[in-house]
């Protein structure tokens, strides 16, 4: 006990994170064996890890597939989202006009939206970019509509009168005070970005975790289709750290400290 108080807090905070995770598979493993519990209606997580051991040449070809589609989609939606939100932040005539717009597509399922995406580009990788891409813009554009519009107003009118045109104070002044909002979004948009992307790859794919998980749920191999699950949650998670760390390189004036309350 004496050696682990003794650590930092950053670490002691990540041992007890481990140790939950680590703690939340024994009880879910001894629930299993307890009750009895079908694999084929919650497999236990030494047959998932198993399944992951053997079978993971054949789901590699379909998780770097994913990651592709999801990555993509997600640098394009990050594009147009910082385009159209800076647009919007900028302008009370493009934000009366443009926002209702944003709303109300993002307000339609996107399941709805994949069909359309087929029929206009065929099955295949380009409806699950687009999807991914659609579903995950709509954070950033109200986060980098909202970082424009807390911009402080001095730091603006002293560069107007320095001369500076609107693009240079928006690059200058808008754009880096955006930084924690944009980060904000864009651990949001990660997420969201991978639903879109399983999402089309369930629909209109022949390629991918969520394809994969499709056909083994059709052939009642749930063990296989968990193991697509931790696959798309250790990528997420990959990803999630490292917009962290990238936040934390680029934001970091905007943090005010990162350890833990004593006591």
């Amino acid at each position: 006990m004496n050696a682990l108080t003794s650590l930092s807090p950053r670490l002691r905070q990540r041992l007890m994170s481990a140790a939950a995770i680590v703690a939340l598979f024994l009880l879910w493993e001894l629930a299993c064996v307890a009750f009895k519990v079908s694999s084929i209606v919650l497999p236990r997580p030494s047959e998932i890890f198993t399944v992951l051991f053997t079978k993971l040449p054949l789901m590699w070809p379909h998780a770097t597939q994913t990651l592709y589609t999801t990555l993509l989609g997600f640098a394009l939606g990050t594009l147009a989202g910082v385009l159209i939100g800076a647009v919007i932040g900028m302008s009370r005539v493009a934000y009366d006009v443009a926002y209702p717009i944003l709303v109300g597509f993002s307000s339609i399922p996107k399941v709805a939206v994949v069909p359309i995406f087929v029929v206009w580009f065929g099955a295949g990788t380009v409806p699950a970019v687009l999807t991914s891409m659609v579903i995950c813009m709509f954070p950033v554009v109200v986060n980098i509509a909202t970082g424009l519009a807390h911009t402080e107003p001095e730091l603006q009118d002293v560069l107007k009168v320095l001369g500076a045109r609107k693009l240079d104070i928006l690059w200058n002044v808008g754009l880096p005070r955006t930084l924690p909002y944009l980060f904000a979004s864009l651990k949001i948009a990660l997420t969201l970005a991978f639903v879109g992307t399983v999402l089309a790859e369930t629909i209109a794919a022949n390629k991918g975790i969520g394809n994969m998980m499709m056909i083994a749920s059709g052939n009642f191999d749930v063990p296989l289709v968990f193991a697509g699950l931790f696959i798309l949650a250790a990528m997420g998670v990959a990803l999630y750290v490292a917009s962290a760390l990238i936040e934390r390189r680029f934001t970091g004036w905007a943090q005010r400290g990162n350890e833990l309350p004593n006591g």
